[in-house]
């Protein structure tokens, strides 16, 4: 669906500004693959996500390390696969991130070209506004990489920006 296809494509563009302000460019392209591919099998089998596309990514023959970073940004949700690379708990953080900071886009004229960070902790806050935005995930990505809650959604904001 549109939706998701425009989810994957934000991820990966994430993944790819991550990769390069947090000094791992040279992996930039496996970084936004991995974030493009993140939600592979969500739509066809959403009651087994991360699991199914792990198995469709095995019997692909696709790189362990792929297929590793990619199931692992369900930790907990849907699968027991922990983030242990960097790569893998940026993508933990912001996957859900995104989807809260999109919605906050969508209720201002101006979208996300002059976003702040204060006016997604205030969306953050209110449990009723993007409510399939898990903020305890959110939380915990940003526990997982040592960041304030706040750093963490203003360099996501910047990253969705560029």
């Amino acid at each position: 669906e549109p939706f998701h296809i425009q989810h994957a494509v934000t991820v990966e563009a994430v993944m790819g500004y991550f990769a390069d302000q947090l000094g791992y460019g040279a992996d930039k392209a496996f970084w936004q693959t991995v974030g493009l591919l993140h939600d592979l099998d969500f739509e066809m089998y959403p009651e087994q996500h991360c699991v199914k596309e792990m198995a469709i990514m095995t019997e692909l023959g696709l790189d362990p390390k792929l297929i590793h970073a990619v199931g692992s940004h369900g930790y907990g949700i849907c699968i027991d696969v922990e983030p242990t690379k960097y790569m893998e708990k940026v993508l933990f953080a912001t996957d859900e991130l995104t989807g809260l900071i999109g919605a906050v886009a969508l209720m201002r004229p101006t979208g996300i070209s002059d976003m702040e960070t204060k006016s997604v902790m205030k969306k953050f806050k209110d449990k009723k506004f993007a409510a399939g935005c898990s903020r305890d995930v959110i939380r915990q990505g940003a526990e997982m990489l040592g960041m304030e809650l706040s750093e963490l959604i203003g360099k996501t904001i910047d990253a969705m920006r560029a």
